[in-house]
């Protein structure tokens, strides 16, 4: 809005301080990180997934779409048993809101849906069932509305043949369940109108691509095993103002792995570790990166290129709110710096071998398209114009017809003021001043002050001016003037906005039709944040590189660490671990309370899952085999209860892995059967070791952490090679019991290492063979005053032959050096 006013006199003043920057603000530089990041952090909306699943003659049809990035992902036809469980995976894994199939379904289908939806405990909430009917789900009406779908990422150029060919090489419409899966969900999409909800009936669902995901080579492992594994850990944030969720990532592997710099890094992070996999191509893949970035000459390269990903944002929300016209002005900026920052990543890949996948990945699909984008965006949009006006605005010398008008409303606040001078003259000579405004929408007004003697609406009234209205003690008028002017300039602030929405417009087409690259960029720079974090936490901590063998059945670990322990305790002891072969696949692990049996056991989980993920692993060396599974019921110090629910989810979790482990299977196992009675609880515990023991080569690697010593001396257990002791020796602390050691010569006795201090017993926390070549096992007490003798003899011969008339002789560096050191050995 435009104002001019005049003093009594008629003398004609300037325009009042900040009437005309109320319409035209200065412009506000752009900052590195402002407002619209920010915002664009803030807005991050909640992600929900929408699952259409069908089940026909033991195969399985999946279809979801994710609004976080409004893509449809789908898994070809895959084979599925009766009970369900590959579906079964991919609910744990994905959590969708809502499961829609078909009205008319298998029986095991429809029983198994059942069950889903009765279990009102279940972690996370249950996804409510929708049923369409089964025509719905038609293989041509399917076929069809996947043809006809309104896809912004496929140009417009394109003939009904070209599209037809498009979507015939990214679905695989001879995956008849799939297609019809697809099918069934645009149709649930659109009956929803999920997302668009408030919009026109003409607006669709939004959907910018299509992804395929599959479920081989991934090793399976249930949500207990990440809760007692900590791999995932949620705790209440500690900020009150943290309503929307209150929950924060605690102490974790998860946690101390996740140094991505983009938020798209921190979903891809995640979604490794809900998909380890024994791919050894994939594993080896990550593992390169890792380890080139590790060198030392290649630290400022990976610095920098965090410093790119940092600016790599949420492209997906942006397209979708270019897709539903909803663009905002901070958008445009934030896909401007992403966009730039994929090219400095393109530009520096170029630069490092070709020979590592990831970085000829992102060197050859970063294509030109990104530079096109940049360049229409970097000469088309006003960013600090954008900003300071809060709408999309255009730079000068793109249109013409824009420019002319923008100076002919740039020069209105010198000429409304000659106007309003001249009108002054022609009005009593009681109004002291007056002022022409120009309000969009509305038009020319002239704008005098309330006097005193103007109380009823009848005292408005000035003869040959038009009232309109009354605003803060002013009167608004039109008079002939003003018409004028209305007809002259018309309203060219709507005509401005007009033209340029219709520019955005046109720039928002150009990025869609280019959205399948920006989306590869999102892709392959994710991937890169994540292997950048976990080359960071390796460097930072002290990991190996793991090997794989695919003769390996089991695992091999050399001096391991558990990676959360180490970070808390003042000192760690590293411990080795093997499994593998035919021999010694049930280990059974006994010891007092407080030496070290749960995180042994949790140490090899999490350095066997971590190997899975490819990752770098806290050991001096790791070589994993073909492992398919992990399984794990493990007590931690807080939860371990002598309550008969406990020991029923025990029981439960444990027969999970009876059910489902194989030979490749990972099991471990901690004081399982103590939440009952000694008697019932051995039983058991023996019961589910022999039924194991009896599949003999398939025998799972299990280890068994257990108090029930009478289950080594009563022999419960069949004698063979398959059964290892990690057990007591005798002599291990005073009121032990002893292991007897005339058992089967192919059990293979190992200690926790410790040393008495006093009447305390101060635990090494490290395993180690004592029985080697058949030799005798000896008790603690007296190989510890072994070694205490050695060290004694040792130091009283370094006191022989010391010359104590030697003037060289300098005391106190013989006690500083030798005899100090020699003493801690003896005391």
């Amino acid at each position: 809005m435009f104002s001019v006013g005049t003093i009594p006199g008629g003398t004609p003043q300037s325009p009042e301080p900040g009437a005309a920057s109320a319409s035209f603000p200065s412009l506000a530089p752009v900052s590195g990180r402002g407002e619209a990041e920010e915002e664009e952090d803030n807005e991050q909306e909640p992600a929900e997934i929408y699952l259409c699943a069908l089940w026909t003659s033991g195969y399985l049809g999946i279809a979801y779409y994710d609004t976080s990035d409004s893509i449809i992902h789908f898994m070809p036809d895959a084979p599925d048993h009766e009970s369900l469980k590959l579906l079964q995976r991919v609910l744990d894994e994905i959590n969708p809101r809502s499961v829609v199939t078909s009205a008319k379904q298998d029986e095991n289908m429809t029983r198994f849906l059942g069950k889903l939806a009765s279990q009102e405990h279940r972690e996370p909430k249950r996804p409510e069932i929708v049923f369409l009917p089964s025509v719905d789900f038609g293989l041509e009406i399917s076929k069809q509305r996947l043809l006809a779908g309104n896809y912004s990422f496929i140009p417009d150029s394109m003939t009904t043949t070209e599209k037809i060919l498009f979507l015939s090489s990214i679905i695989p419409f001879d995956c008849l369940l799939t297609v019809r899966a697809l099918g069934g969900l645009l149709k649930f999409l659109g009956r929803r109108r999920i997302g668009v909800e408030l919009e026109d009936y003409n607006v669709s669902v939004p959907i910018l691509g299509f992804k395929k995901f599959v479920l081989t080579h991934l090793v399976s492992i249930d949500q207990d095993t990440y809760s007692v594994l900590q791999i995932f850990k949620s705790e209440s944030h500690p900020s009150v103002y943290k309503v929307a969720s209150g929950l924060k990532e605690g102490l974790s592997l998860f946690g101390i792995l996740n140094r991505c710099h983009c938020k798209w890094g921190q979903k891809l992070l995640r979604l490794w570790f809900t998909r380890p996999t024994h791919d050894l191509g994939e594993l080896n893949s990550r593992l390169d990166v890792i380890q080139f970035f590790l060198l030392p000459q290649n630290l400022d390269m990976a610095q920098m290129l965090h410093r790119l990903l940092g600016h790599i944002k949420n492209v997906p929300l942006i397209l979708k709110r270019m897709k539903l016209s909803h663009t905002k002005v901070s958008d445009w900026q934030v896909l401007y710096k992403t966009v730039y920052s994929a090219l400095g990543l393109r530009d520096a890949c170029r630069s490092l071998p070709q020979s590592i996948q990831l970085f000829q990945d992102i060197a050859q699909e970063f294509s030109d398209d990104l530079h096109h984008i940049a360049s229409l965006i970097g000469k088309v949009v006003d960013f600090e114009g954008s900003l300071a006006e809060n709408r999309f605005t255009v730079l000068p010398n793109i249109d013409p017809e824009i420019d002319e008008k923008k100076r002919r409303l740039m020069g209105l606040p010198s000429f409304l003021t000659e106007v309003a001078r001249k009108e002054l003259e022609n009005l009593d000579s009681r109004i002291p001043s007056c002022s022409v405004i120009y309000i969009p929408l509305i038009g020319f007004l002239l704008c005098i002050p309330r006097l005193p003697f103007m109380v009823e609406a009848s005292d408005f009234e000035i003869e040959g001016l038009d009232f309109m209205f009354l605003s803060e003690e002013k009167l608004h008028y039109r008079s002939a003037r003003t018409k004028e002017l209305d007809a002259l300039l018309g309203d060219l602030h709507c005509d401005i906005r007009d033209q340029e929405t219709l520019l955005m417009y046109q720039l928002q087409c150009q990025v869609l039709a280019r959205a399948a690259v920006l989306t590869r960029v999102l892709d392959l720079a994710s991937r890169l944040d994540v292997l950048l974090a976990l080359a960071s936490a390796a460097r930072d901590y002290g990991y190996s590189r793991p090997r794989y063998s695919p003769q390996l059945l089991g695992v091999r670990i050399l001096n391991g660490r558990h990676p959360l322990m180490e970070l808390c305790a003042r000192t760690f002891v590293p411990n080795s671990a093997e499994c593998g072969g035919d021999k010694g696949r049930i280990k059974v692990i006994t010891g007092p309370n407080s030496s070290g049996k749960s995180i042994y056991l949790k140490q090899v989980g999490l350095i066997t899952f971590m190997a899975l993920v490819g990752s770098f692993v806290p050991a001096e060396e790791a070589e994993i085999g073909a492992v398919d599974a992990i399984f794990t019921r493990i007590h931690s110090c807080e939860s371990i209860s002598l309550g008969l629910s406990t020991f029923m989810i025990d029981l439960n979790q444990v027969a999970k892995a009876v059910n489902n482990a194989t030979k490749q299977s990972l099991v471990l196992i901690d004081e399982f059967g103590k939440g009952t009675n000694t008697v019932d609880g051995l039983a058991l515990l023996a019961a589910v070791l022999r039924h194991w023991l009896a599949l003999g080569p398939m025998c799972p690697h299990i280890f068994v952490a257990t108090n029930f010593l009478s289950l080594v001396q009563l022999q419960l257990l069949p004698q063979g090679p398959l059964v290892q002791y990690l057990g007591l020796a005798k002599g291990f602390r005073a009121g032990s019991r002893d292991i007897d050691d005339t058992l089967s010569p192919c059990i293979s006795f190992k200690t926790m290492e410790t040393c008495e201090d006093g009447d305390d017993l101060v635990f090494f926390y490290q395993v180690s063979d004592l029985i080697r070549s058949g030799k005798p096992i000896k008790p603690v007490k007296e190989l510890l005053k072994e070694k205490q003798m050695e060290n004694c003899q040792t130091l009283v011969d370094k006191f022989l032959k010391l010359d104590l008339e030697d003037p060289n002789l300098d005391l106190d560096i013989f006690m500083s050096q030798e005899v100090l050191p020699a003493a801690t050995g003896i005391l």
